[in-house]
């Protein structure tokens, strides 16, 4: 009795007629990202820190945007993005405390999502100084969603509390208290267009007088009330710091000069330094007596010896001229 011997599958080769069928699969493959680098930003942080006009940027960067998504259904937004038929290859979600179980269940989330193959999530934490922060619900005249029978400043430092955990997950900790709407929109765009580049950090040079007050958000403070005065020159009482007579009055003296000298060289060496921790935003305090003279001349010329250093952008505010 003869075995029957299966028959061996002959590979079909491919002939002319299948090249449009090809063509088809390579134009619907082309352009696809690989599993893995779709982007996938997870936005979270203080209530009132601003992320609402980040994600408006995202958004207007073609990002797909949800906002105040359940952290439940983040593994499933995620594992849509990853499918090899998504057509989402860029995605922003908005997580925070108006989720009741935001709190509890979001860190175990976003750890199983940093383990899962395939997804390579950025956490990016937004906050914001108390005082800023009730300016702010002053503002829009809505309560904390933590404290909707309290005041706004215990809502506040409660949530700022509680949210400690999630902050130390995150990628990026931008502070915004210092930026406008228009600014926080300019510096996500700039972070999603080049998403390999370290955003720069914005560094506040500000003027003021010390009998007005040190600046409530100053991270540096520096005392020039120790440079000669021009003040007590009649000629220049009425100019500023800006005026050229009184930047010639300072300059003739070695004082200004050598103390130009050392505050440019510490800040030259302090600043790479902050970038490096991950600080978007640096306020330089420089007070005198009434933010007139000494302090405007002073943080003009560090606007200008500081300019070449690498990964900050300056700004000058003089408050008291």
């Amino acid at each position: 009795m003869t075995r029957a011997t299966p028959a061996r599958r002959v590979p079909r080769r491919a002939s002319a007629a299948d090249a449009p069928t090809r063509a088809r699969r390579l134009r619907r493959s082309a352009g696809k990202p690989a599993r893995g680098t779709r982007r996938f930003v997870i936005l979270t942080g203080l209530s009132g820190a601003g992320k609402t006009q980040a994600i408006r940027a995202l958004e207007d960067l073609g990002y797909f945007c949800i906002d105040n998504l359940p952290t439940q259904l983040i593994p499933t937004m995620a594992e849509l993005t990853m499918r090899d038929d998504s057509s989402l290859t860029k995605v922003a979600l908005v997580v925070d405390v108006r989720e009741g179980g935001f709190l509890d269940h979001f860190p175990r989330t976003f750890r199983r999502l940093q383990q899962t193959p395939g997804v390579n999530p950025t956490l990016i934490f937004l906050e914001a100084s108390n005082s800023t922060l009730v300016r702010r619900f002053s503002e829009t005249r809505r309560p904390h969603p933590l404290a909707p029978d309290r005041s706004v400043s215990e809502g506040i430092v409660e949530e700022r509390e509680k949210l400690g955990a999630i902050r130390k997950l995150a990628d990026l900790i931008v502070d915004t208290s210092n930026l406008t709407v228009h600014e926080l929109r300019d510096a996500f765009m700039r972070m999603s267009r080049d998403e390999n580049a370290r955003a720069e950090m914005v560094v506040n040079l500000i003027s003021f007088g010390f009998k007005h007050g040190v600046p409530v958000d100053a991270d540096l403070v520096f005392d020039v009330r120790c440079l000669p005065n021009p003040h007590f020159v009649d000629r220049l009482r009425r100019l500023t710091g800006r005026d050229q007579a009184v930047i010639r009055y300072m300059r003739k003296h070695q004082a200004t000069e050598d103390f130009i000298e050392q505050l440019t060289s510490f800040l030259r060496f302090a600043l790479p330094h902050y970038v490096s921790e991950g600080k978007s935003y640096l306020t330089v305090a420089i007070g005198c007596t009434g933010g007139q003279h000494r302090s405007v001349m002073i943080a003009e010329s560090l606007k200008k010896s500081l300019g070449t250093v690498k990964g900050v952008r300056l700004r000058v505010k003089h408050r008291d001229s």
